[in-house]
């Protein structure tokens, strides 16, 4: 890659970015966007004053940056107390890169560039590889100046195990205080009840539930709530949903006999569903599932964390997660299926991981030119039009790579529902793991070695041997590509994140269309945590191994994680809906994708120090991956388990406080609707007036 396409790529996603963000700042003044930009804000649980401009004037159509500031001076309990810990654990993720890459940064600037710059290089010429003479590649084999780069990897390293050990024990005291904050929340004192046997005096399960629980814990088992197969249920109330919608819009333009038919169809499907919610008929579709309610959290947090039965098989519990996170239908999978889905998924996730290696070789064949023109000829064509080459090589490559990457995501959180999980929370947190080391494997590994092949294919031929060798050095040798990479997906991805491309050509399409009599309903949908999280960490997994490869990619590193975070603070704050809080489950996962990130710096590291010639640099090394190692085990020792469990101190002294207040029977009588009033088979069809009330629960825990 020519600096002249480093040029153009920079040039171009500059450009797009500016562009993208000029339009943003004027289409979220304007009134009949706000179901876009202000969603969070305009939907029932939000209400707010918007700050539209409504009148024709000026300002309207101007360009403003206002926005930009906000998201530095809102400080952090506000945003855990309006979003949640979940939305703040991303906005520290963000602070940890700005963090991290400022001290490297100017590390790299002040001390590593001069040294690569000014060495005796070792390589034939300089003018091939443009980033070259900025990298360790410029350093002659066996120079001292290579314990300069040895140094501050050692420094980076215990500076980045520090951040990690701050940032780790300051969430664990905020999740600790949001459990205190949150003690009205019905997970607290449910314990979730899987592989629930039958009863064999009265033939049910519930009678199971209740017989064993008000046996073993007399004092503290206060209800339960079974779940049911109710999918026949759910389709009539989506039929009589549907039939409600069709009523209240056409009310008003249909003639009366069409409209006295459509009500007498109406409470056809009411009487049904009435039918099938009777408490006869509900024990015929019991599941082996149930909600189990206590009288105090720490009596919950107890059996969760204990076996029941002699049988380990047999009523299986753990902490239910809250009643707007519950994954119901994934409750209805049978025990015994659930390795089945989850060998399935794997399965899955390594066919597309297989597959989305053609387009990534392809991509680093475009990024690879000269050597391509040897191979596929007819690519020379390019050249005939002046610049289009530099586009081709320096733009192109990244922004084709992040177009198919994007669906990824999306993928892979499909396959994690299927999967099994109990929780939403939970299919989000699979699916980050599987995005994570799909990015790891396909944008990196793989971009590493096809870009290797393309590169010296024919000593790969003829000296096998040397493989190793060879990818070690294209680490250093693919530092342009990334480079690209992190401006494509900083600059252009957040840009066009925050404009909301799609949306607004959907919403531009609908209104002109079939929806242009319809009432403008606001496109609200839930945080991306899936997404955004592993693009994030392959981006500190990046910037991490080429902090001491090539420091001059770590400015721009700087600039990606202030552009996401204000990006990602404007998306909380006025779009998205943050439809749960697991209290911060999401750190330990983003802590273990930076610790790979540290130890494959290191490996890295390991082995550009042999192919230097520096052994005792590279032994000298090993120390440090084996201090890195240690201390993640003590990191899952010390913080890991708090996230895992419900500590049962911590539950006695949210117990105690509330039994001072007297709150806690309030409390857990309130845990007991919770999840009869969530599950969607129990859904209350109202007969009195044309269909207004479809959400009160028709059986209370009392009566089952």
């Amino acid at each position: 890659m020519t600096p002249e396409s480093l040029i153009a790529s920079a040039s171009i996603n500059i450009g797009l970015a500016i562009l993208a963000l000029w339009l943003f700042s004027v289409l979220k003044k304007q009134p009949r966007n706000a179901v876009i930009y202000y969603a969070r804000l305009l939907s029932d649980r939000h209400r707010a004053e918007l700050p539209l401009h409504s009148s024709f004037s000026l300002p309207r159509f101007l360009p403003s940056v206002a926005w930009i500031p906000r998201a530095f001076r809102v400080p952090e309990d506000d945003i855990l107390r309006r979003h949640g810990l979940d939305a703040l654990v991303l906005m520290r993720l963000f602070k940890f890169g700005i963090k991290f890459f400022m001290l490297c940064s100017l590390l790299g600037v002040a001390l590593l560039l001069p040294v690569d710059y000014y060495s005796e290089s070792d390589l034939p010429t300089r003018k091939e590889y443009s980033m070259d003479a900025f990298t360790i590649s410029n350093i002659t084999r066996g120079s001292n100046k290579l314990w300069v780069h040895f140094s501050c990897l050692w420094f980076i390293s215990f500076y980045a195990l520090f951040l990690l050990y701050k940032e780790y024990k300051e969430i664990l005291v905020k999740r600790l205080q949001q459990m205190r904050e949150l003690s009205h929340r019905a997970d607290q004192f449910t314990v979730l009840v899987r592989q629930v046997p039958v009863c064999p005096e009265h033939n049910t399960r519930s009678c199971g539930v209740d017989h064993f629980f008000s046996k073993h814990h007399p004092f503290s088992y206060h209800s339960h709530q079974m779940l049911y197969d109710g999918r026949d249920i759910e389709y009539l109330l989506g039929k009589q949903k549907k039939l409600k919608k069709e009523l209240e819009e056409n009310r008003d333009t249909e003639e009366h006999k069409h409209i006295s038919i459509s009500e007498e169809k109406f409470r056809e499907f009411a009487h049904k569903v009435s039918h099938l919610q009777s408490e006869t008929m509900l024990r015929e579709k019991e599941l082996p599932v149930a909600f189990v309610i206590f009288k105090s959290r720490r009596s919950a947090a107890l059996v969760a964390q204990t076996q029941q039965h002699s049988n380990p098989l047999e009523l299986i519990t753990e902490m239910a997660p809250e009643p707007r996170d519950v994954s119901w239908r994934n409750l209805a999978i049978p025990q015994q299926i659930l390795p089945l889905n989850k060998i399935g998924v794997i399965l899955a996730a390594a066919a597309l991981t297989i597959f989305f290696a053609i387009p990534v070789t392809a991509v680093q064949g475009i990024a690879k030119y000269e050597k391509l023109k040897k191979w596929f000829p007819p690519a020379m064509a390019v050249e005939f039009i002046p610049g289009l080459s530099s586009v081709v090589t320096g733009y192109l490559p990244s922004a084709i790579l992040k177009g198919f990457m994007y669906i990824v995501p999306y993928a892979m959180l499909g396959m994690a529902y299927l999967g099994g999980s109990i929780s939403k929370s939970k299919e989000e947190i699979k699916a980050c793991n599987m995005v994570f080391y799909f990015l790891m494997g396909n944008v990196f590994f793989l971009s590493v070695i096809s870009g290797s092949l393309l590169d010296e294919i024919g000593e790969y031929f003829t000296h096998p041997r040397d493989i190793p060798s060879h990818l070690a050095a294209a680490v250093s040798a693919q530092g342009e590509f990334f480079m690209t990479y992190i401006l494509t997906d900083g600059l252009s991805g957040f840009s066009l994140e925050i404009l909301q491309l799609g949306l607004i050509t959907f919403d531009i399409i609908r209104s002109c269309t079939y929806g242009r009599a319809k009432e403008n309903n606001t496109y609200l949908f839930s945080f991306p945590y899936f997404r955004v999280i592993p693009t994030v960490s392959l981006s500190i997994l990046i910037g991490m191994i080429y902090a001491v490869v090539a420091p001059l990619m770590l400015p721009f590193l700087v600039g990606y994680f202030c552009l996401g975070y204000i990006v990602y603070f404007n998306q909380m704050e006025d779009v998205y809906e943050m439809t749960y809080d697991t209290c911060g489950c999401f750190w330990p996962i983003i802590h273990h994708y930076i610790f790979v990130s540290i130890i494959l710096m290191q490996v890295t590291m390991v082995g550009l120090f042999g192919l230097k010639s520096k052994p005792s640099a590279a032994i000298a090394t090993v120390p440090l991956i084996l201090i890195t190692i240690a201390y993640n085990e003590y990191c899952k020792i010390r913080f890991l388990p708090s996230f895992k469990h419900f500590p049962i101190q911590t539950a006695g002294e949210i117990d105690e406080v509330d039994e001072k207040n007297g709150e806690i029977e309030a409390h857990y009588v309130d845990a007991a609707k919770a999840y009869n009033r969530h599950q969607p088979c129990l859904e209350r069809v109202s007969l009195a007036e044309s269909p207004r009330n479809l959400n009160q629960p028709l059986l209370g825990t009392d009566s089952i």
